[in-house]
């Protein structure tokens, strides 16, 4: 019997896509030759050449510290930084970006510190110079180091001429914009309260410091009063609560609620309260509503009732005498009552010792009251050798120290005035965030720029002109009219646009609150604060010729330009330098980030800018720091804002939402990210993520990322294969089109305002969802799935085919403009795949997109059939997980309503027939073997159908 013929095989017959654009990626290969070309092209230069003469939009890069390798916090802040700038140029802006380092500051003096303790160096052995010139060294070899590690994300800036604070011309700057303070009298030295590390020895910034839980030693103390307008309180013993016990041989009052209640009551303690009696009975003053906790932390034999019940206000002029009050001097003066607003009966016993040193509540009822600070406590954390109590020890915030059987609770207990102690207390306690150390409130000599007078005289007037005590401020009619700094800088948050909107009430409760700005930094690496101070009137000069001859030094030597230059030099002829001390501190680093604006966007050495900004970005945490420093600079300077808007972003947690920690091994490395997946996954998740919020990140949330990039990845080879061969001769135009094809350009019109709202709100995980939504739902599950027949099988010139063609080239140019700035090396990739000679896609504009597309009529019809096929196809399901048919394309459907070929094609079905409800039924027509669409005309398996014919025939 002779063998069945062999079907004809038609497979060459169908026009299959066809590309060289791969499925698999290899993005950690592919992307540093891309990133090669970008350099040899001069890609950023070509864009600026591209965009010359348009509208500008300005993103001021808020500097990270030149300090370490690249971390995911870097890495999302400045793909965020890329995505606006490139979203846009895309919109056909000139959006310029120039990348910054900050420079100066502990941090790296730390670092280089680190360094020569391990080579057993004494810093305070080197030539200031030396050590100068080695933390300089030590910041441009991270500035390089993380310029390329940037880089390597397919950020697009100006990386030959980044902005670097240590650049001479930028410390001439800062210098500069420091002068404008004291020219202008928003200068003055004083001694306050400020943060302070004794392990780095100066002052701290509150964008310095981080809150940290710690376990402290909790202590009642009693004070003995001694005079009052009240009999009955003399003797009595006025009860204070504090986790501070180092602060209490500075004590220098004792602050009431005036609105408090209090009860003087008789009691008997319980242990040894009194050195030399036990069960010793006496009188105690607390708040009423806190007399319940203070028994029990101090147990009592016995308790009378209340002798007594007073108002808080009753206790002026009440006077108490120090527990340490036998030692003298000092101690032996009278410890006023005095009334605070800020006394609560949170905790405690509703009175507050007060230590004007050591807390700015503190210092300014002392103050007011005529109780300056005493300076007992050294820089290192030591009590003065000549204190008169406790002298020359420490540390004071050693808990040993403050310990319950530590000397101060030992001298207090002996004193007879310690009533309790204990070593439970948890509460938050602030620490510096880089040495993670401990920090103190410290009253020390600090230079301040006021919030809230609108002029400072400046005489120092302070002790023989030291500067330990605040000046005395004026206010002169014409900056008054001009406003506060803090009144300045008030008005300018309402003028800014914040993203999200949270921003503004962050950043306005802070500066609502804030005290004055310390400005001033007890380290060596740093632009200088450059002032004269009259030895004699403790004035600092103000004058414009020295202060132009202080800036020109700074700008041909950098900060030691005024530390080498000679004072005579400086000063000129007409002045006596030996009248006058040059100050050593250096600026807080915040002054100099706060400064950059006026460098970068000012100074002419990047013509492309401008000021103001047009938006700064920069994670959450810079409402204290970048952004509010820049804030007060450039009001204090200027009267506005340096940016029309902020835009900022939460932190990258790991994947369990814990906060990232190397000792927890959680971190998240970008840069083996980047050697796994590619830069592009680690852009898609950076814009996918609601970053305005804290946000995740761990293997299977980017195994989620990669696997939504190959969506992406295959829409672009799906659009290259089937486009394979397209010329400008195929094209149709929209109104020739069947209705799927119309429908799909409204879509894209419809898509197209829905990416423009979304990159003027900055909402850029809309606009990732909104391009994977299209991409996946609209084109991949629908529009392709639907016409993969038209493109595989009619004719090259059958005109669904060319329409259909035509929308996919219109698809095209939308995506991969569109998709550009979120997969810039595979954007790239894909245009370049398809026109290898047009150059680069970033240099490219926003697709043209027609809005008479739009037609709500047709949409609305489509959304109908869009419903009905998903209707039909989960109908069809069962059948296939049976294996009861193979594909759709062996089913035969009824449903309610209309039915025909149209429909056949949309559902991908054999038949469509009218019926009571939607059914599923095997075919029995035949299947056609090139197409194999089961149709009528088929005479038997495998033979082609009317119009298969009709093509291979041809």
């Amino acid at each position: 019997m002779a063998d069945a013929p062999t079907p004809p095989d038609y497979r060459d017959t169908v026009f299959l896509p066809k590309t060289d654009f791969p499925m698999k990626a290899g993005l950690p290969q592919k992307e540093p030759a891309i990133l090669a070309r970008w350099q040899e092209i001069g890609l950023y230069q070509r864009l600026r050449e591209a965009r010359a003469g348009r509208e500008k939009f300005i993103l001021h890069d808020g500097p990270p510290y030149a300090n370490g390798d690249m971390h995911i916090g870097h890495a999302l802040n400045h793909i965020l930084k890329d995505m606006v700038c490139r979203t846009q140029s895309l919109l056909g802006k000139d959006a310029p970006y120039v990348p910054g380092w900050d420079c100066h500051g502990l941090p790296i003096e730390w670092k280089v510190e680190e360094q020569y303790r391990a080579k057993k160096r004494n810093k305070d052995e080197v030539p200031a110079a030396e050590f100068r010139a080695e933390c300089r060294a030590y910041a441009q070899h991270w500035v390089d180091t993380q310029r390329e590690q940037l880089k390597r994300l397919g950020i697009l800036g100006d990386w030959d001429r980044p902005y670097l604070t240590m650049d001479f011309e930028a410390e001439a700057t800062i210098v500069r914009e420091l002068l404008k303070f004291a020219e202008s009298g928003q200068l003055y030295r004083g001694a306050k309260p400020v943060m302070w590390s004794p392990v780095e020895k100066t002052a701290l910034a509150e964008a310095e410091v981080e809150y940290e839980d710690i376990t402290s030693t909790q202590i009642d103390v009693a004070f003995e009063i001694v005079e009052s307008p009240i009999p009955e309180l003399v003797g009595a013993h006025a009860v204070i609560w504090t986790t501070t016990p180092w602060t209490i041989p500075v004590n220098q009052a004792i602050a009431y609620g005036p609105e408090v209640e209090y009860l003087l009551f008789e009691a008997c303690t319980q242990e040894r309260y009194h050195d030399k009696l036990s069960g010793f009975r006496t009188f105690f003053l607390v708040a009423a509503n806190l007399l319940k906790d203070f028994l029990a932390r101090v147990p009592m034999a016995s308790v009378e009732p209340p002798k007594r019940t007073l108002k808080g206000s009753e206790l002026a002029g009440t006077i108490a005498r120090h527990p340490m009050h036998h030692l003298g001097g000092f101690f032996a003066k009278p410890r006023p009552f005095l009334p605070g607003d800020f006394v609560t009966t949170d905790q405690g016993t509703g009175l507050v010792h007060m230590a004007p040193d050591h807390g700015e509540d503190d210092f300014e009822l002392c103050k007011a009251n005529g109780l300056e600070p005493v300076f007992a406590v050294t820089g290192e954390g030591k009590y003065r050798e000549d204190w008169g109590w406790l002298g020359g020890q420490g540390s004071v915030i050693n808990p040993k120290f403050n310990a319950p059987d530590g000397p101060i609770c030992s001298d207090l207990r002996e004193a007879s005035a310690l009533l309790a102690a204990s070593a439970d207390y948890r509460h938050s306690y602030p620490h510096s965030w880089r040495s993670k150390a401990k920090v103190i409130f410290r009253a020390t000599p600090q230079w301040f720029i006021p919030m809230d007078q609108a002029r400072f005289s400046t005489s120092l007037e302070a002790n023989g002109g030291d500067g330990s005590a605040p000046q005395t401020p004026f206010v002169s009619s014409e900056v008054e009219k001009r406003g506060t700094l803090r009144a300045k800088a008030l008005a300018a948050i309402e003028a800014t646009r914040f993203v999200p909107e949270k921003g503004r009430n962050r950043i306005r409760s802070m500066v609502e609150g804030r005290p004055d700005w310390v400005i001033s930094r007890q380290r060596a690496w740093g632009v200088p604060i450059t002032l004269f101070v009259d030895r004699k009137t403790g004035q600092y000069l103000n004058d414009p010729q020295v202060n132009a001859r202080i800036v020109a030094a700074v700008r041909a030597k950098g900060v030691d330009g005024w530390f080498d230059t000679p004072a005579a030099e400086l000063l000129g002829p007409d002045r006596n330098a030996d009248d006058y001390g040059r100050v050593t501190d250096i600026l807080d680093v915040w002054f100099d980030s706060g400064s950059t604006h006026a460098f970068v966007l000012e100074s002419g050495r990047w013509p492309e800018l401008r000021w103001p900004a047009d938006l700064y970005l920069e994670g959450s945490d810079q409402h204290r720091g970048w952004f509010q420093s820049s804030l007060l600079e450039s009001c204090g300077t200027r009267g506005r804002a340096p940016y029309d808007a902020v835009l900022t972003h939460g932190f990258t947690m790991a994947s369990d939402g814990r906060k990232m920690s190397k000792s927890l091994g959680n971190t998240v490395d970008p840069l083996k990210l980047m050697t796994e997946y590619g830069a592009d996954i680690l852009r898609l998740w950076a814009l996918s993520v609601d970053f305005t919020e804290d946000h995740r990140i761990g293997k299977e949330i980017l195994a989620g990322t990669a696997d939504a990039y190959r969506k992406l990845r295959n829409t672009f080879r799906y659009l290259l294969g089937a486009l394979e061969g397209f010329d400008e001769a195929e094209r149709v135009p929209a109104s020739e089109m069947p209705e799927l094809e119309r429908y799909v350009l409204h879509l894209l019109a419809e898509l197209d305002a829905q990416l423009k709202q979304a990159v003027g709100d900055y909402d850029f995980n809309s606009y990732v969802r909104l391009l994977s939504d299209f991409a996946n739902n609209d084109l991949s599950a629908f529009f392709f799935d639907i016409r993969k027949d038209s493109l595989y099988c009619d004719a090259p010139d059958a005109p669904k085919r060319r329409a259909y063609r035509t929308v996919l080239d219109t698809l095209f140019h939308a995506l991969v403009r569109w998709l550009a700035p979120v997969l810039t090396f595979t954007s790239e990739e894909a245009w370049t795949t398809r026109s290898p000679d047009a150059g680069s896609v970033h240099l490219l504009t926003w697709p043209e997109v027609d809005a008479g597309w739009r037609d709500e009529a047709l949409a609305a019809r489509w959304a109908e059939l869009r419903a009905l096929r998903g209707h039909v196809t989960e109908a069809i399901e069962p059948y296939r997980r049976d294996k009861l048919i193979r594909s759709s394309l062996e089913a035969e459907v009824t449903l309610p309503g209309s039915a025909g070929p149209e429909l056949e094609e949309l559902f991908i079905v054999a038949k469509v027939s009218p019926g009571d409800e939607i059914a599923v039924t095997r075919t029995e027509r035949l299947k056609c073997g090139r197409c194999w669409r089961h149709l009528p005309e088929v005479v038997e398996d495998g033979a082609l159908c009317g119009r298969c014919t009709e093509v291979v025939g041809g």
